[in-house]
């Protein structure tokens, strides 16, 4: 399945007028025998109000190639990178202190009418983690995105993701750094941090994956 994208710039800034050199937040080895699209390397920063990511999977996250075995990846966002608010997990569990949980996936709707194919998108939920939730399915759902609905926030090109995550509401949290938790199936949980929401310096460790209301791909975002 071909799924075209115009071009993109998506390019860490290290000054107003200075682009650098894009570095990625975190990156996994997927075994071999996985069942499902799992992360290999991820891109998350902030822009603006929202918190930018540029997801590239092993495979194609949804579509025909993976049919009933699609994406279903977890990331969970310390918005202020402090494990007194947010999810609360088991003692010592990297999860721990998340006020977002974006959770990425393949969806495969059979047709209910004679002679019609299986129908395929790709969705994104993002639930909002309070001091309440002991689990992300415990989470406010503040989002439910569709790349066919909502293209000002969601796109898919291959094997890759980009989103914008809306970081607007009351209850989320700022912090001059944020915390990335991502737990491939079968692995150890990994963990990386991000420059915040208020993390000063301008667009110092900012990224730019959606710009002037246009997608675009830079060359080395190719998956």
């Amino acid at each position: 399945m071909k799924r075209s994208l115009p071009l993109l710039a998506c390019t860490l800034l290290a000054g107003s007028s200075v682009v650098a050199k894009e570095r990625s937040t975190f990156k996994y080895t997927a075994p071999p025998d996985g069942e499902r699209p799992v992360i290999v390397d991820a891109v998350i920063a902030p822009q603006g109000s929202d918190f930018a990511m540029r997801l590239r999977f092993d495979k194609e996250p949804w579509g025909e190639e993976c049919k009933n075995r699609c994406s279903n990846a977890t990331l969970l966002i310390d918005a202020d990178s402090s494990k007194q608010t947010g999810l609360k997990l088991a003692a010592g569990a990297p999860g721990n202190g998340a006020d977002l949980a974006v959770i990425i996936q393949g969806v495969r709707e059979y047709a209910t009418e004679s002679g019609k194919g299986a129908k395929n998108w790709l969705r994104v939920k993002v639930r909002l983690l309070n001091s309440e939730p002991s689990s992300v399915d415990d989470g406010e759902l503040l989002a439910e995105l569709s790349h066919k609905h909502d293209t000002d926030r969601i796109q898919s090109d291959g094997k890759t993701v980009y989103l914008l995550i809306d970081s607007t509401h009351p209850s989320i949290p700022a912090g001059r750094k944020a915390r990335v938790v991502y737990q491939p199936p079968g692995g150890k949980p990994i963990q990386a941090t991000v420059t915040g929401l208020i993390g000063g310096g301008g667009s110092k460790g900012n990224v730019k994956i959606f710009k002037d209301g246009n997608w675009g791909k830079a060359p080395k975002a190719d998956p």
